[in-house]
């Protein structure tokens, strides 16, 4: 039976969306859907359809190999296919979670699926294979994700574009010669690109939002400690894994599958009261929000960066809620000092990682120029260093507390600029003006990596050229579900599910 109107409403995003689409959404005769079809759902109604029956996963499946097969050559979104691997989770059977038959990909960087590769974007990893599935990869795989593949990561992570000399260049579909952002610029690509609605990403100063932003994206930093790290890390000061998608409430759904503690946890922040997904379909009272134009690093904004906050801020007051500016009040030198010596301490025990498992100490030729550099440079520093970074950074952490006894949510810009030309921000580039470009670049989001607080950057807003730039909304640490609550009504009253790029 074709879908009935009040079915579809269920499983469509928006109006705009399900205007578009409701005529042609019918698989009555259970042949495989089509791209256009398939782009008119996110997972969350693409879960629903394989369960109602309308098609299989097999044919999901399919259809996105067929996307990638066909895009990711101009792209270079996926580094590891695993088309094979997915096809047998739908042999062996699937489980009956929130997304069981949805196509997925895994960021090529630090996280663990059994028997497949993990590079970290890295030459000196190009060969390491997972002997062991993470806890996050295991609660993807119990949500019943199908893992089609790998997405691209700049080495380690380490800058806010994905390019690496292993892999080459990832293009934002948005415009070729622009950035994806960093450093889950292979999901945010492979998502934009129509191969699937949502990806796995990780964010360690930005690398959620950033790439959100550049694609056109929604992307939520979640708590620090909401998602697991272990088994084998169990916490992380800076880093969180989550996703981008594009619709809100796929990654409302992801979250509510995939938070909570492990085994040996250390703190974390509280049990929602009710789940990320009700928050979404829950419009927030009257909010106060702080408007913030100045980024930490005290750079210029672009003017489009200026122009698209200042219309998200136009939106929130016409939905009842009051925008003020505010002062965010951090000192540049204190907090890049402290947040340089936390992600400095990660990149030498990375690399040291790497050498016990390759059985061969790190040479320059296995590293990108920059990488190798900081790696060096960051041999010399002292424990004593590390702990009051750590403590520099929760002091930061608790004065930016302090400002949600005046404001419910933080605004800015997502970025300081729209999406970059490729090579802007590269590890190849060794001239002395990229640290302070790539600071600059990012300098809205490091922040909320250090307090710990979940942040999200929401698309809604376009430059004349046609490129995305994203605004970015903050709460109080573990109050995701605010920001869930406030990305749906903003997601209501502009949808942004139906603009895609025409590659």
């Amino acid at each position: 039976m074709p879908l009935s109107r009040r079915s579809f409403l269920n499983l469509s995003v928006g109006a705009a969306t399900m205007a578009a689409s409701s005529s042609s959404l019918s698989w009555a005769s259970r042949t495989p859907i089509s791209l256009s079809d398939y782009r008119a759902l996110d997972a969350l109604a693409l879960a629903e359809g394989i369960r109602r029956k309308d098609f299989s996963a097999a044919e999901v499946l399919e259809t996105a190999i067929a996307r990638a097969e066909a895009i990711n050559p101009i792209i270079n979104a996926i580094v590891e296919p695993l088309y094979d691997y997915a096809r047998d989770q739908i042999k062996q059977g699937l489980p009956e979670g929130p997304f069981a038959g949805v196509p997925f990909l895994l960021k090529d960087l630090g996280l663990m699926l059994e028997g497949t590769k993990t590079t970290e974007g890295s030459r000196f990893f190009k060969d390491q294979v997972a002997s062991y599935t993470d806890t996050m990869v295991q609660r993807y795989l119990n949500a019943g994700f199908l893992m089609m593949g790998k997405s691209a990561s700049p080495e380690f992570g380490g800058t806010a574009t994905t390019e690496s000399l292993l892999f080459g260049d990832t293009r934002n579909p948005w415009d070729l010669t622009k950035t994806t952002g960093g450093s889950s610029g292979g999901s945010a690509a492979a998502v934009a690109a129509g191969i699937l609605p949502l990806a796995n990403a990780t964010d360690g100063g930005g690398s959620i939002r950033i790439p959100a932003s550049c694609c056109g994206l929604f992307g939520m930093k979640p708590s620090r400690a909401r998602t697991p790290r272990g088994p084998n890390a169990i916490h992380s000061w800076m880093s969180v894994t989550h996703c981008v998608s594009r619709s809100v409430r796929d990654s409302a759904a992801l979250l509510d599958a995939t938070a909570g503690p492990e085994a040996g946890a250390a703190g974390g922040p509280q049990k929602p009261q009710q789940s990320f997904l009700q928050s979404v379909a829950t419009a927030p009272e009257p909010l106060r929000i702080g408007l913030v134009t100045k980024p930490v690093s005290q750079t210029p904004v672009h003017s489009e960066c200026l122009a698209a906050v200042m219309h998200t801020a136009k939106l929130c007051e016409s939905l009842g809620h009051i925008v003020e500016e505010v002062d965010m009040g951090i000192d540049p030198r204190t907090f890049f000092g402290s947040t340089g010596q936390i992600m400095a301490a990660g990149t030498v025990t990375r690399v040291k990682a790497g050498e016990l498992l390759m059985g061969r100490k790190v040479t320059e030729d296995d590293l990108e120029p920059l990488i190798w550099q900081r790696y060096q440079a960051a041999l010399d520093n002292k424990a004593s260093d590390y702990h009051e970074a750590v403590q520099t950074i929760h002091r930061i952490g608790r004065n930016v507390s302090n400002l949600h006894e005046r404001f419910d949510v933080l605004l800015s810009s997502t970025l300081a600029n729209p999406p970059l030309n490729l090579g802007k921000l590269a590890l190849t580039r060794m001239d002395k003006g990229y640290e302070m470009d790539v600071v600059s670049y990012s300098a809205f989001t490091m922040l909320f990596n250090a307090t710990g607080a979940p942040a999200m950057s929401v698309p809604l807003y376009w430059t004349e050229a046609g490129l995305p730039i994203g605004t970015m909304f903050a709460a109080d640490f573990g109050n995701e579900g605010l920001l869930y609550s406030l990305a749906g009504q903003l997601e209501q009253a502009q949808p942004w599910f139906h603009k895609v790029p025409t590659i």
